[in-house]
């Protein structure tokens, strides 16, 4: 089992520390022990459990981002063509994490893998003329795709009545609507796949510190980190030295990079959003949903307000997600300080701060409209999916805090807010640490494998061969190379046991 150790040793002087036990931390650990079996590495977490914030299954859909369902990932321009390249980015990551994670199922991480990963329908769903032709234009994107090998489409209620029974009881049976389908989805327990990854490396020189809140970062003059670290039950504090840090604290990245004082977090600021659900565990209702289903964002609104409608298996019980509804909190993790946001804005930030605050006028509203919504209005918005929908047979869930990255435009200066993940590294590659969001979680292995070559460019080349026995397309294109595309979905789709 994972440390459940409080006291850290006044002796510990590990050669990696890594802050947050999520499944960043817990999935560069695990690469860790692949190409540097001797290295020792300590977790400080300031929670009293792994998994405890972004990486919990409540506090995120668990959708296993492969872009197969997600529309934001495919945009279409002003004549109405479907851009592909973001989707088979992301597709190709997942696959790269899915290889990774049979990796570690067939060297006994776990007895099955169905503890964190059971294959779900993705589905897309438009209505209107205006939805309509932008699924047949993504579709006809995709399918021509390799890594989208299957993509279904229909704009036949019958065909999505059988696809979609909860969604299609009830509708207008004149409304215009659009579909795709693929049978390559997963539903993905992160947390349950963080612990089993830091128990597997718990005998193996990693050691997971709970409760202990890591406070300073200070480089010291011979090139090594000081790790100040504060027990949250007693008050004690206690330094370790270390030769390299990573901060995968979530939320709580963006103040320790600060603190560390790297100039490449200049000009880096976050804002904070939170998330609730609409959750429904009724057996009847879970039956006629075996799928997740995203549709499209309102109009100008942004991407992190896209519905959907997830079947979530956490536990061993089945339930229903829908969401999310966003709200706003100043923190930056759901245990976090009420003075995260403020404590955050720092000079050189102010700019990119302000200038967001400007241009993103269209967040603003729409954060604003969703903390005044009503619980009838919510679920107005969910009638929109199921139109047969009893309000009783939902409650409403908090998921976790997602801190957005606003970053500097190298061209005009200006602040921009950025939907997705940001790869820090500083400038000897002694520290790194990712900030944002979604995809996150499901491309975990291949930020990390970034950021062994971006730290680690002169051992890399050794490396690599231990990397491509873990990972058969390191350093290959799944999206050129087909024959091994079709090795690789093989492989995973029996070592992970999603054949059905």
């Amino acid at each position: 089992m994972t440390s459940e150790r409080s006291a850290v040793p006044d002796s510990a002087n590990p050669d990696v520390v890594l802050v947050g036990a999520g499944i960043m931390s817990a999935t560069l650990a695990q690469l860790l022990k692949v190409v540097a079996p001797d290295w020792s590495v300590a977790v400080f977490e300031s929670g009293s459990a792994v998994a405890g914030e972004s990486s919990g299954p409540w506090n995120n859909a668990g959708t296993g981002h492969a872009a197969l369902c997600e529309l934001n990932y495919t945009p279409a321009d002003e004549n109405g063509r479907v851009d592909p390249t973001k989707a088979t980015t992301i597709n190709e990551q997942f696959q790269v994490s899915r290889q990774f994670w049979s990796h570690l199922v067939r060297n006994g991480m776990t007895g099955s893998p169905k503890d964190f990963i059971s294959p779900v329908p993705h589905l897309s769903f438009v209505t209107g003329e205006k939805g309509r032709s932008y699924m047949r234009a993504r579709h006809s994107a995709l399918a021509a795709q390799p890594l989208f090998e299957g993509l279904q489409y229909t704009e036949d209620h019958a065909t999505m009545a059988e696809w979609l029974p909860l969604m299609m009881e009830g509708r207008d049976p004149e409304q215009i609507v659009a579909a795709t389908r693929s049978d390559a989805g997963t539903d993905v327990n992160f947390g349950a796949l963080t612990r089993l990854m830091l128990d597997d490396v718990a005998p193996k020189g990693v050691n997971v510190y709970l409760n202990q809140r890591v406070q300073e970062l200070e480089k010291e003059s011979d090139g090594r980190w000081k790790v100040t670290v504060r027990d949250t039950d007693s008050g004690e504090e206690i330094s370790v030295r270390t030769r390299f840090v990573f901060v995968g604290a979530g939320g709580g990245a963006l103040p320790l990079l600060q603190k560390a004082a790297i100039p490449e977090i200049r000009g880096f600021g976050g804002f904070p959003v939170s998330g609730l659900f609409l959750r429904t565990r009724s057996p009847e209702l879970v039956s006629r949903h075996q799928a997740k289903v995203y549709g499209q964002a309102a109009v100008g609104a942004p991407p992190m307000s896209v519905p959907h409608l997830d079947l979530r298996l956490i536990d061993g019980e089945y339930s229903l997600l829908f969401g999310p509804y966003a709200g706003f909190s100043p923190k930056f993790l759901k245990a976090g300080s009420m003075f995260d946001l403020p404590k955050s804005v720092k000079p050189n930030n102010l700019g990119s701060m302000l200038g967001v605050g400007r241009t993103e006028l269209a967040l603003t509203k729409y954060l604003i409209g969703e903390l005044l919504q009503s619980r009838g209005a919510r679920h107005k918005t969910l009638t929109g999916f199921v139109p047969t929908a009893e309000q009783d047979d939902w409650d409403m869930v908090t998921a976790g805090q997602r801190v957005q990255v606003i970053k500097q435009d190298p061209k005009t200066g200006k602040g921009v807010l950025q939907f997705g993940t940001e790869l820090i590294v500083g400038g000897d590659g002694t520290i790194a640490g990712l900030l944002g969001a979604s995809p996150g979680a499901s491309t975990a292995v291949a930020a990390m494998l970034t950021l062994l070559e971006r730290c680690f460019p002169d051992r890399v080349d050794a490396w690599r061969p231990l990397l491509q026995e873990a990972i058969p397309s390191y350093g290959r294109s799944l999206v050129t190379d087909t024959a091994l595309l079709a090795q690789v979905r093989a492989d995973t789709m029996q070592t992970l046991e999603l054949n059905g």
